[in-house]
């Protein structure tokens, strides 16, 4: 059996631009995105072990947030998601797989979660 490591942020919201429907055009929709990677993992994490033998989860926010292009409109989520792998694979070579649940906030009418969930495997 082998050990993993998974890093997980959950629940971001983030406005993006997306949809497409004229009425999701041309303006952000917050979008709640969840990010597990699964990283190449050390023997242990002793209590001095460095950052470096992990990874930072600001670098999995990043790539939901600041790393999505500005002004750019995703007609779909499932681009976003690609785009959030996208980032995370090329900041660490350590990375496995990405998974990135995304629910679209503005069509929900009644607290239901009407989204996807990616995963991507290191090619």
């Amino acid at each position: 059996m082998n050990d993993s490591l998974i890093l997980e942020v959950e629940d971001l919201v983030v406005d993006v631009l997306t949809g497409i429907y004229s009425e999701e055009t041309g303006k952000p929709q917050p979008l709640r995105i969840s990010i597990a990677v699964e990283l190449d993992m050390p023997g242990r994490f002793e209590p001095d072990t460095p950052l470096d033998a992990s990874k930072n989860y600001m670098d999995l926010k990043f790539a939901a947030t600041q790393a999505l292009p500005p002004g750019v409109h995703f007609k779909l989520i499932e681009a976003v998601a690609d785009h959030i792998c996208d980032t995370l694979f090329v900041q660490d070579a350590r990375v496995r797989w990405v998974q990135v649940k995304i629910v679209k906030l503005a069509i929900a009418e009644h607290d239901e979660k009407i989204g996807m969930t990616m995963k991507r495997h290191r090619r």
